[in-house]
């Protein structure tokens, strides 16, 4: 929940102005107020956009909702499912999550699933059991080539705004644990789909997560909020 539209327009011009022929894919995700904003700024960059979150409901009487068909309205890309901050503010149930990647995908977006682990349940060793049990949530709505169109993004939650951080090598094991899983579900999609990473990745620390072989990515939080620390993770990756 940062921006403005003033704030908004200096970011943005500073990634269009920095990001030359980048060869990685880029995306921004952004409150839908400024969805507009975004579509006009970027629509003739090789930058997309998305949303930071959806409705499960196609339509009607949910009043505060923003639903597929909205950012797909406005060129939407992609749309951020079931992250850290919704599952803990919002109570938002793997089941929920479920459905809204369900939503995503069959309303022609493509869902960034979100899963992690809170700082208690790492020190219990349950990474491994918490990050399945919400992974196999998703897998288990999803039809075999559904599989193949999202991306996932692993958050260790006790890395985000904590001071803890995870090496490389931890996250790595979580992202190969994340792949088995959807190999299990489509072998053939598991090597294509993109796990990013979400926990924190800086310009100080992006190669060397980057250089992880299940490592495909970062999903940036206050980095992308200052263009040359945005830019310096897109020229790492």
């Amino acid at each position: 929940m940062n921006g403005s539209t003033t704030t908004n327009a200096a970011l943005l011009d500073g990634i269009k102005a920095g990001l030359g022929s980048a060869a990685c894919e880029v995306a921004v995700c952004v409150p839908a107020p400024y969805f507009a904003q975004c579509q006009s700024a970027l629509a003739s960059t090789g930058v997309k956009w998305g949303g930071q979150d959806l409705s499960v409901h196609e339509a009607g009487a949910y009043t505060g909702e923003v639903s597929a068909a909205m950012l797909k309205d406005f060129s939407c890309a992609y749309v951020i499912v079931g992250h850290s901050e919704r599952r803990t503010y919002h109570r938002e149930s793997d089941e929920i999550v479920a459905l809204k990647t369900v939503r995503a995908l069959r309303s022609g977006l493509i869902p960034i699933v979100c899963v992690g682990e809170s700082l208690e349940e790492r020190e219990a060793g349950q990474t491994d059991a918490v990050v399945g049990r919400q992974i196999d949530a998703v897998l288990s709505e999803l039809n075999e080539a559904e599989v193949e169109r999202i991306v996932v993004a692993y958050e260790p939650v006790w890395a985000i705004g904590t001071g803890k951080t995870a090496t490389p090598q931890m996250a790595q094991d979580v992202h190969q644990m994340l792949r088995t899983r959807l190999a299990a579900k489509n072998a053939a999609a598991a090597a294509r789909v993109q796990i990013l990473y979400g926990g924190s990745m800086k310009p100080d620390n992006a190669r060397d997560l980057l250089a992880m072989a299940d490592i495909d990515g970062g999903l940036i939080g206050g980095a992308s909020l200052k263009a040359a620390d945005f830019l310096a993770i897109v020229a790492a990756a």
